[in-house]
């Protein structure tokens, strides 16, 4: 685990509490679970992600700033930012969680990943826990500080391809790099014609990255308005 996330700590015993929940600490004697660790990791994720956004988007009104720390900190992206490292194989759960498909539930996934964010940043301090909750989060930031409702940029993609009367933008995915440290690449096409490409931890970071990166272009060169297919254009 401690290669997917990209570090070694100091003192390994916290990535191993960060994983241990607390079915298997009721059946092994003397063990601690992850609550405490998933406690501290809470606060230290909100506190990342709410410094970068104060500081990264002065424009931000104060409602605007909370809408955009909601849409990455929560229960349902940390556990999709789990799933994409793989940490559910990782963990340390009871026979009986183990065997209801507890490594797949998405409430124990998003704990055990703000338990381990929680041990990032008692081995390494601010500097490590920044690093790591960006290095997870920075995509789905960027996204989310697009505009409220408008960080889906695929759905805005593809409703500017039917207002142009293209057909639904294609996506080409390529994946490449170790299972513990895979990057995706995304490339999208409307009417065979490369419009943005992107880069992501997961496809769906990627094809958002991509998508994005061509609803700019068709926007910046005027084709966005345009009927008619571009004679060029670039990625």
């Amino acid at each position: 685990m401690s290669r997917r996330l990209g570090r070694t700590f100091d003192d390994p015993d916290l990535l191993e509490r960060a994983l241990a929940h607390r079915s298997w600490c009721a059946e092994t004697a003397g063990e601690e679970s992850n609550e405490r660790l998933e406690f501290l990791g809470d606060a230290v994720l909100g506190l990342v992600v709410t410094d970068h956004i104060f500081r990264s988007y002065p424009a931000l009104p104060e409602g605007q700033l909370a809408q955009v720390r909601a849409a990455v900190v929560n229960a349902g992206a940390l556990a999709e930012v789990a799933d994409e490292l793989q940490l559910g194989s990782a963990l340390r759960l009871g026979k009986g969680e183990d065997a209801s498909g507890g490594r797949e539930k998405p409430s124990i996934l998003s704990d055990a990943m703000e338990a381990v964010i929680g041990a990032v940043y008692l081995d390494g301090g601010w500097d490590a826990a920044d690093d790591l909750v960006m290095g997870l989060l920075g995509d789905r930031i960027t996204e989310a500080a697009a505009g409220p409702g408008g960080h889906d940029f695929k759905t805005r993609l593809q409703e500017l391809s039917a207002r142009r009367g293209d057909d639904l933008p294609r996506y080409d995915v390529t994946g490449a790099g170790p299972d513990h440290a895979k990057s995706f690449s995304a490339s999208v096409f409307l009417d065979g014609v490369l419009w943005g490409s992107g880069h992501g931890r997961s496809k769906k970071q990627a094809e958002q990255m991509a998508a994005r990166a061509a609803w700019q272009t068709l926007n910046d060169s005027g084709e966005a308005n345009r009927g008619s297919e571009p004679e060029s254009a670039s990625a």
